[in-house]
């Protein structure tokens, strides 16, 4: 069947309904002040990294005359338009829910964050002193005329804008406000918290940076530049170096975004726009403090722990004893991790006792996102100086993270390890652990497949799964996957897994097809997906294919989907869910009902184009019985969550499901499955 662009939802709209999301849990009062404040904080930290990158795409397109469509059959300039009424909207939303919300709420629990003319004559001797010791010596104001042009401010960076009168004339400079330092500052108080921003205490005393000249009137601002890379791997001689050099490029992007405050000057406003080469239709005017990602920093100085989620501490499961060793404990069975809930520490420990034991000979492992201080790397540099041979894949080119891989890989390479960053033109985004030890039987080797990367402080936040296991076929593969990786190898077939760009689009099409074909057979078919995006158009085709021929289709999907379901005629056996709560959901599970003989599967891999066509990913079987189970519970309790779930409406809005039984937080449940089961 032919689907026509009206059977697709714009991927860039369904993110930003994504992060509308992301913004309702700040506004619903079932979660704890502190953790509201802290999803305000993800929604701006999130529409900063999508105006970097899916903006600037598109204003890229439009600048070169690009005029295809995508699949919802939207051309680059009605995509940017439609951005902008939904951002307009939202980022209005946000900042009506902090300042008439959230902001009064931190007053009723005597924390205060006080405008200048707010502060008692002590608090304004207190802050004059700060500003004079600590702020004054670090600022640089930049006068803008015709000997020194608008200077090149750095991305994401707030700046307060001067206009001078000077000769009958306006003159302009310009302050950043300083990073070095906390955006705000604790006042002297008796009986309350009491807090001041630091661009309002640089504007009480920014006569002091102009001496001789009077201030006619100041105003804030703040510039998100174009984020991507653009990497030519073909003719870089050193990828790493290529990359360095770009991460500079990355502070100097054009402008794709211009914040201001509401009340902003219009003098200052249209020299602004004109500097920056910004339209009218970039400007966001907001009602209150610019950058709200400060409040990831702010809510660190809550001491009341009544305002945040009760602490959840993750269990150590009863896979591992430790009356024997990490090694004994896989060797028994197959083991599945369901994160955050089941401790991260056994993959630590892992790698560290690997790295301590005589008879391990090699540890390969893939490095996509890791920690500011990670154990994991410090193990592997100790397993390098202890004699064991040491593969490590660091994909250099996850986004963001560019920076922090580079200098691990650095310090990787010092220690010995065999460093390599993949595939070219491929980003390797495969989560896979091998550990071949020699044991009294001859050589074994150990295993870990995860949906998440190796990074102990988000393995407390987000949902996600390991699988450990020593079973040959897994292990033969995972042999194979890092040969292919890091040298000149392509195995003709795979004893369990699929592996992304190369066979793992074909395997899902086989997949769905076995359901549509039982379906058509009288048969019942059915499929349980969950990932964080569905964008792909083939796949979402031949789900629509498998809706038609009556199999029953439910995903839980918390990011981007492009599919429209329930609608009649073209996805009417298809549910979609999208859960948004304490925890981030990042594990992709797929489930094929295969005619009573469940057939499922973990992932690295979300169905999107560039997961199955441009990254290298693993999909690998679960076939233990009890591991099997404990999936199959995972999934049910996202599809009985009736807290943090919305389920996704046939025109792609969302909307949140009511409590028409017993209140089910999966989160919750989950922990205390966890607790009880261990």
């Amino acid at each position: 069947m032919v689907y026509s662009n009206k059977n697709f939802f714009n991927r860039e709209l369904s993110w930003l309904y994504f992060n509308e999301r992301v913004l309702d849990e700040a506004i619903l009062d079932k979660n704890p002040l502190v953790e509201r404040l802290k999803f305000i904080a993800i929604t701006s930290s999130n529409l900063d990294e999508f105006f970097m990158i899916r903006v600037a795409g598109l204003k890229a397109q439009i600048e070169e005359n690009y005029i295809k469509t995508d699949i919802s059959g939207l051309t680059p300039n009605e995509q940017m338009e439609k951005i902008k009424i939904k951002v307009k909207k939202l980022v209005e939303k946000q900042y009506n829910c902090i300042i008439n919300t959230l902001f009064p709420e931190l007053e009723k629990e005597n924390i205060f964050i006080k405008k200048y003319n707010e502060l008692s004559l002590k608090q304004k001797d207190f802050v004059e002193n700060y500003f004079n010791e600590t702020i004054f010596p670090i600022l640089t104001p930049m006068a803008i005329d015709a000997s020194r042009p608008f200077p090149h401010l750095i991305n994401k960076s707030l700046n307060i804008m001067t206009k001078l009168l000077i000769d009958g004339e306006n003159r302009f400079s310009i302050i950043q406000v300083p990073t070095i330092i906390n955006r705000f500052l604790e006042l002297p108080s008796k009986n309350t918290k009491e807090f001041i921003l630091i661009e309002d205490i640089i504007k009480a005393n920014i006569n002091k940076l102009f001496t001789g000249y009077k201030i006619d009137i100041t105003g804030e601002f703040r510039i998100t530049r174009d984020g991507d890379m653009i990497i030519d791997e073909d003719e870089a001689d050193d990828l790493l170096i290529e990359i360095e050099n770009s991460l500079q490029k990355r502070k100097w992007g054009s402008p794709v975004r211009l914040e201001v405050k509401e009340d902003l000057d219009n003098d200052i406003l249209e020299f602004l726009t004109e500097s920056l080469n910004l339209h009218i239709s970039n400007i966001y005017k907001l009602n209150g403090p610019l950058d709200l990602t400060f409040l990831f920093s702010f809510c660190n100085i809550n001491n009341n722990k009544n305002l945040e989620f009760k602490p959840q501490p993750p269990i150590l499961s009863k896979a591992f004893s430790k009356e024997e060793s990490i090694f004994s404990s896989i060797r028994k069975k197959d083991i599945i991790l369901h994160h955050p809930y089941d401790s991260f520490s056994p993959i630590i420990d892992l790698i560290e006792v690997a790295a301590n034991d005589p008879k391990v000979l090699a540890i390969k492992q893939t490095l996509y996102r890791v920690s500011g201080d990670s154990p994991i790397v410090k193990s592997l540099i100790k397993a390098a100086k202890n004699g064991k041979q040491v593969t490590v894949l660091v994909e250099i080119k996850a986004r963001f993270d560019e920076e922090r891989n580079i200098k691990w890989a650095r310090k990787l390479e010092k220690s010995g390890c065999h460093v390599v960053y993949g595939l070219k033109g491929l980003k390797t985004h495969a989560k896979c652990l091998l550990i071949v030890r020699n044991e009294n039987n001859g050589i074994r080797r150990y295993v870990h497949f995860g949906t998440g990367n190796y990074n102990d402080s988000t393995a407390k936040l987000y949902t996600d799964l390991g699988f450990i296991t020593c079973k040959e076929e897994y292990c033969i593969d995972a042999t194979n996957l890092f040969n292919k990786l890091t040298g000149f190898s392509s195995p003709k077939s795979w004893h369990k897994l699929s592996i992304a760009p190369e066979g793992l689009r074909n395997k899902l099409y086989k997949l769905i097809d076995k359901e549509i074909l039982n379906a058509k057979e009288g048969r019942e078919g059915k499929i349980i997906a969950k990932m964080n995006s569905l964008v792909d158009k083939e796949i979402i085709e031949k789900l629509y294919d498998a809706s038609n021929a009556g199999v029953k289709i439910t995903l839980i999907i918390r990011g981007a989907c492009c599919l429209l379901p329930e609608v009649k005629g073209l996805s009417e056996n298809i549910k979609v869910y999208s859960i948004v709560g304490r925890y981030l959901e990042h594990s992709r599970i797929y489930y094929f009902f295969n005619n009573n003989n469940p057939k499922i599967y973990l992932s690295s891999a979300d169905l999107m184009t560039r997961n199955l066509d441009r990254r290298i990913e693993t999909f690998f079987p679960i076939e233990d019985k009890e591991a099997i189970d404990l999936i199959k519970m995972i999934l049910e309790y996202n599809l009985k969550d009736n807290y943090n779930s919305r389920i996704i409406k046939s025109d792609g809005s969302y909307e949140l499901i009511k409590n028409k039984h017993k209140t089910f937080n999966c989160h919750k449940e989950f922990y205390s499955f966890t607790k009880k089961n261990n």
